[in-house]
């Protein structure tokens, strides 16, 4: 449940801005904006859709920061009254609809901040998702770092030992819980791929989020200076709404569901068979995200940032001259002919050190 995950975090003072009303937009602008959301979603190349706690709140898991919220209410001395359990919740018409539309080709990949496993449980393929803050149903060997999907939620939090060994006969290697605790780094490989989906994508899309939490509530945006879109279907204002090129204020399920009517696809309802937890025998199964992933996307963000760059040399010696408004290049940005992984790493790491 998440209030009892919420209440197993260390004390933290800012949980950041709590109960803010929510507003709905009219019926005839809600499909007006999907309209033009299903128009850029056919004509972009890299989508990459950004979750929060928003998206899971139709399967009874309380959001955080909303008017019930978790900590909303926690700064009352009040408690949610509905709070379905980790394993007895199963993933919502949202979670579904981007199962669908990653099969489809129409969204390239999801960056989550949720813990429940939900998109886990859709079906939805470990290659296909970052998930930031860890997962309920995975726990990971300390020693090789391999990740395994497990048939029930852990018990722990904050990156304890679960209780199990390494399925992998790693030797000395014991289970931890991948949850992560407020001043916990976040886990490198689903960083790094966010930050390189995030960086291009043509369109980020943004779900039941306030963008709050950073770098997590940043990414949506890496995309911006090279002309891409970024959407945000949120009830809440959040904190990136000035920097929106769309806003829809919906209920995420009702988005969802017209987005993809529109689109003419069905989704589908959640099947216990395609849910890697439902199935003991096969909770030994690695969850982790390979090495040959992240160098696949490596490749491609090299290649759009030396396209960048021989854009920034080329607008430098020209002879227009930059506006206060324009962003400068900036030789710390340069991208060089043959970026390795290390000053790769060193440039994802410098950026989120500066939000």
């Amino acid at each position: 449940m998440s209030c009892n995950y919420a209440d197993s975090l260390s004390p933290y003072p800012n949980k950041g801005v709590l109960g803010v009303a929510e507003q709905f937009d009219k019926e005839s602008d809600i499909n007006e904006k999907i309209s033009k959301l299903v128009e850029w979603l056919q004509n972009a190349k890299h989508v990459v859709v950004h979750t929060g706690a928003g998206i899971s709140t139709s399967a009874g898991i309380p959001d955080f920061r909303g008017p019930n919220g978790v900590w909303t209410l926690e700064k009352k001395g009040e408690k949610p009254n509905v709070n379905v359990s980790f394993n007895d919740a199963i993933p919502t018409k949202t979670h579904m609809a981007l199962r669908c539309l990653l099969s489809k080709g129409y969204v390239q990949y999801i960056i989550s901040q949720n813990i429940d496993g939900l998109h886990m449980k859709s079906g939805v393929l470990r290659s296909c998702i970052s998930e930031l803050h860890g997962n309920m149903f995975a726990e990971q060997c300390n020693k090789c770092r391999r990740q395994f999907i497990r048939s029930s939620p852990t018990e722990t939090v904050g990156q304890k030992a679960c209780g199990g060994s390494c399925h992998r006969g790693c030797r000395g290697g014991i289970l931890l819980d991948t949850i992560l605790d407020w001043e916990h780094d976040l886990p490198e490989r689903d960083l790094d791929m966010a930050f390189m989906h995030s960086t291009l994508a043509d369109l980020n899309i943004a779900l039941g989020t306030t963008l709050q939490i950073i770098p997590s509530g940043n990414l949506p945006l890496k995309n911006k200076k090279h002309g891409g879109k970024l959407v945000i279907c949120n009830l809440q204002p959040t904190k990136h709404n000035k920097k929106a090129d769309l806003i829809i204020c919906a209920y995420v399920d009702d988005i969802m569901t017209k987005l993809c009517k529109r689109l003419g696809l069905e989704i589908d309802a959640y099947d216990a068979v395609n849910d890697p937890t439902t199935h003991p025998n096969d909770c030994n199964q690695e969850w982790t995200i390979k090495p040959h992933q992240v160098k696949d996307i490596e490749k491609m963000y090299n290649t759009k940032m030396k396209k960048a760059a021989v854009q920034r040399k080329a607008s430098k010696n020209s002879p227009a001259v930059f506006t206060k408004t324009e962003e400068q290049p900036s030789s710390k940005r340069k991208c060089k002919d043959k970026l390795n992984n290390v000053a790769l790493k060193s440039e994802i790491r410098t950026e989120i050190k500066s939000e």
